[in-house]
């Protein structure tokens, strides 16, 4: 029997990994092979790849959207894709190794360059990836910051200020706590791009553009724009310095190559931080202002986004840009957000109730699952399902988002916390609204998709 090892993982590490890790596992077992499957989760990777589980291999399957050191794969035929392509295509891919039809990885400068037979595609894949590892990266410190300052709300909006009546010392010290975390938001993603990029040397150049791009106002829009050029710049550096004799190895890694790239970032972020941050302003101030002026069109935007990939790409740019308006004190965006999340998964959860005897009895203890899903905010939930019909399902899914999103806007509701789901309405500013808004929308979502199943089961 042919053996086959994977790597899994997605930019949170809590739903997609684990998909892709299933469906991998599942599709080997029909195809007769062999498969030890890596995942990179959100506590770290398990049942990790071995030297003598990479010897053995006949291939390698990397389904991932961030950075798990691809370069210990070197010499082995080598299939990478996203974490999507593993939870929808598992039969595929295993065909492909197992069939020889997968390229030998050659090294990290072709894949970085994303020159060779990949062609553009490969360096779109590359930047995507690169973005996503610091999403990944920075979502724990928004996540933990943002809900300690949200718990520090519940003693009065003004319970951090000592000159407010509603001071509260422990209040107080959650606020503090979770603006540290906060604050380092934009160093972590930019760092963890360089690092992507550039693996360890790009770490300390990334990290000070982005205090740059804080300090300087560029912000989210900063630290993208850091975090590329920092990793870029690192591997040329690197590259250029690799002729270099043995002796001078801890002297280039220690000195010479963390003063040269902090130097030249922070200099670079310190002459465009400015241009960036106005346009960043500008950006956050539209936004903003349409959630007073348009909030029905804002509302359909970000749960149209939300609800297109289910934690992909377009997914996070909504939630990304919830977090950074949470950061400026902006609470009514985040709330139309984790609105648009909770809602799809709420919608399988209701449709397979109501409507249950048009699904199958797996599906019936999906939907069960789905409503522990939708309720802790976990969107991913909704992806068996959306991936039987997608150009169907999906957009029932968007709409539902859409008016879960806009009757928050509508209605202006805050949510200081940017991830938790049910678990954080004590905080919220009006808890019963919000979660109507949302059993609204995922009723409507439900309603829809049943018929839509209704009348798929009369045409079989």
């Amino acid at each position: 029997m042919k053996k086959i090892i994977a790597v899994t993982a997605c930019p949170t590490g809590i739903a997609h990994t684990f998909m892709a890790e299933e469906a991998l596992k599942k599709a080997a077992a029909e195809l007769g092979a062999e498969i030890k499957v890596e995942t990179n989760g959100a506590i770290g990777a398990e049942n990790v790849l071995t030297e003598q589980d990479i010897q053995e291999a006949v291939g390698v399957i990397i389904a991932a959207d961030k950075d798990v050191n691809p370069d210990r794969f070197n010499g082995k035929p080598v299939l990478e894709v996203s974490v999507q392509e593993g939870i929808h295509n598992p039969r595929e891919l295993i065909k492909r190794v197992l069939n020889n039809l997968v390229p030998i990885r050659q090294g990290v400068q072709m894949t970085v360059a994303g020159v060779g037979s990949a062609g553009k595609k490969s360096v779109g894949r590359q930047i995507y990836k690169h973005l996503m590892n610091g999403v990944s990266n920075m979502l724990p410190f928004v996540v933990a910051g943002g809900v300690l300052i949200a718990i520090s709300f519940l003693w009065g909006i003004f319970s951090a200020d000592p000159k407010s009546d509603q001071y509260n010392e422990f209040a107080a010290m959650l606020m503090k706590i979770g603006g540290q975390a906060f604050s380092v938001m934009v160093p972590i993603f930019t760092a963890f791009i360089a690092s992507s990029i550039a693996d360890r040397p790009g770490l300390v150049a990334g990290f000070v553009g982005g205090l740059m791009a804080n300090a300087t106002g560029a912000g989210f829009l900063g630290g993208i724009v850091a975090g590329f050029m920092a990793g870029y710049l690192m591997l040329w550096l690197k590259n250029m310095l690799s002729g270099l004799p043995k002796q001078f190895e801890g002297l280039k890694s220690i000195f010479i190559m963390p003063l040269v790239g902090v130097f030249i970032i922070g200099t670079v972020m310190f002459l465009l931080g400015k241009p960036v941050g106005a346009i960043n302003t500008g950006m956050m101030n539209w936004l903003g202002s349409l959630q007073n002026s348009n909030p029905i069109l804002l509302g359909i935007a970000v749960g149209a986004m939300c609800a297109f990939d289910f934690g992909g790409p377009v997914n996070k740019a909504a939630y990304v840009t919830g977090t950074m308006l949470l950061a400026q004190g902006n609470y009514y965006f985040m709330a139309g957000v984790s609105a648009a999340c909770i809602t799809p998964p709420l919608v399988i959860a209701l449709a397979t109730t109501i409507f249950k005897k048009y699904f199958t009895e797996e599906e019936l203890a999906a939907g069960l699952v789905n409503y522990i899903l939708g309720s802790t905010h976990i969107t991913e939930g909704a992806i068996p399902f959306a991936a039987k019909d997608p150009l169907r399902v999906i957009p029932i899914l968007m709409i539902a988002s859409s008016i879960s999103a806009a009757m928050t806007y509508i209605m202006r509701i805050q949510v200081p916390a940017p991830h938790g789901g049910f678990l954080i309405l004590p905080i919220v500013s009006n808890p019963f609204l919000w979660f109507g808004d949302i059993l609204t929308g995922s009723i409507i979502g439900a309603v829809l998709y049943g018929l839509y199943r209704r009348t798929v089961s009369k045409n079989l």
